[in-house]
């Protein structure tokens, strides 16, 4: 069992992050004249940052929405390959914004993007809060990003490791046990 090593962000200081990516995004609605949009959370890590940020988003008709992309298993390193599956509306003709909570080797996203663009929205804007761009190898750069962080792997608010950990009220650095390694 792998154990928190530090503790990266605090309660306080993610609540700041997600009024921040808010902020932007709400000058970005504001500017194009949206006022109607479809967050789009991915499964299952978004799932708290989308909460919190879906409550900061100030336009008039905001549908909640879900898909889920997987590239890990039950471990910490990415499989490579990317499952999508999920989504049970049509976003044709929608403003979408998809929510993610760590962008790392972006294979992911790239994956996803390739997938909704053929659904056709109106328009199609990527959020991750967390960004390890010294991980990338595809080619992807998110419209909204909360803050950049080093390689290591996080845990909270969403993340997990094997399932574990998404409850936390924070976010931590973990460090695998040595029959992890």
């Amino acid at each position: 069992m792998c154990r928190i090593k530090k503790i990266m962000f605090g309660e306080d200081e993610l609540k700041r992050i997600v009024s921040d990516v808010a902020d932007k995004i709400n000058s970005d609605i504001k500017r194009d004249g949206i006022d109607k949009l479809t967050l789009l959370c991915v499964l299952k890590g978004a799932a708290v940052f989308a909460s919190d940020l879906a409550r900061k988003i100030d336009v008039p008709d905001l549908r909640i929405e879900y898909i889920r992309a997987s590239s890990y298993g039950m471990g910490g390193v990415s499989r490579g390959n990317v499952a999508i599956s999920g989504l049970t509306s049509e976003i044709e003709n929608s403003d979408v914004l998809v929510v993610e909570d760590i962008i790392d080797t972006g294979r992911t996203l790239a994956r996803m993007r390739e997938y909704l663009k053929d659904k056709n929205p109106k328009s199609l804007r990527f959020c991750g809060l967390f960004d390890k761009p010294d991980r990338r190898v595809a080619d992807f750069e998110a419209d909204y990003i909360g803050v950049k962080i080093p390689d290591e792997f996080i845990v909270g608010y969403g993340l997990d490791y094997a399932e574990k950990f998404r409850h936390l009220p924070y976010v931590a650095v973990i460090e695998p046990s040595d029959d992890e390694q």
